[in-house]
């Protein structure tokens, strides 16, 4: 099954003499936009899988459109730019972007980044009904937010969305750092391991500051990070 890609870049001759046809001879579907208008006038009819997104654009900032877009769909967007600013990189990556790459683009890694990009907007498609774990914290559908079981929730920006819905998938099971890691990177080997520790320990504070209670997220020595479940007391879990 093609995967259906819109690709947003004001750069026509990259864009139509490159980009494009590099994406179809890689047998993705795509469908490309010079403005951020008419991507978001194509989107109201058209469900995108993805979006290959610029972040130097004349008429809008690529990472106002990539907030715009994830408020409205469940869309996988990897950035393209030949921009080098780690900050808005930063930025991106923690509030609305999947990924983000350089130009010049190595074709083979854009294609395996979408690819990888799909499989995980697929999982979070497929979630239909609210994330459950005992004693009842949860994402529900669609929400950026984790509930307590007292029924206040605390926002969540998207690497920490990620890393709570997969661990809240399976309560109980450790769930390894490469994996955690893999759900909120992209490349994987770019990414430093502790910042990882650095998210969860923020998330844990956010949740204590603003709900006054703790968010049963417990590490696992040797492996990863676990929610447990309302009767776990596993000496290995710290």
């Amino acid at each position: 099954m093609r995967l259906n890609v819109a690709v947003l870049e004001d750069d026509s001759d990259f864009r139509d003499g490159i980009l494009v046809p590099e994406l179809g001879a890689l047998g993705f579907s795509v469908e490309a936009f010079a403005r951020s208008h008419d991507l978001y006038r194509r989107m109201r009819s058209t469900a995108f899988e993805l979006l290959v997104l610029d972040v130097g654009l004349a008429d809008e900032h690529g990472l106002d459109i990539a907030r715009t877009v994830r408020a409205a769909s469940p869309i996988g967007i990897v950035v393209l730019t030949g921009r080098h600013d780690p900050h808005a990189r930063v930025t991106g990556l923690r509030e609305s972007v999947d990924a983000w790459l350089g130009k010049p683009v190595d074709f083979d890694l854009l294609a395996a980044t979408l690819h990888s990009v799909s499989r995980r907007v697929r999982l979070e498609r497929s979630a239909n009904a609210p994330v459950l774990a005992p004693p009842g914290w949860h994402i529900p559908a669609g929400r950026w937010e984790l509930h307590a079981p007292d029924g206040g929730h605390v926002p969540l920006n998207l690497a920490e969305r990620r890393v709570l819905t997969r661990l809240l998938a399976t309560p109980g099971d450790p769930v390894s750092r490469d994996e955690l890691i893999a759900n909120i990177s992209e490349p994987l080997e770019e990414f430093d391991p502790h910042r990882l520790d650095m998210l969860v320990h923020r998330l844990r504070r956010k949740v204590e500051d603003r709900l006054g209670v703790s968010v049963p997220l417990r590490s696992v020595r040797g492996c990863g990070y676990v929610i447990l479940n309302a009767d776990e007391r596993r000496p290995v879990v710290s």
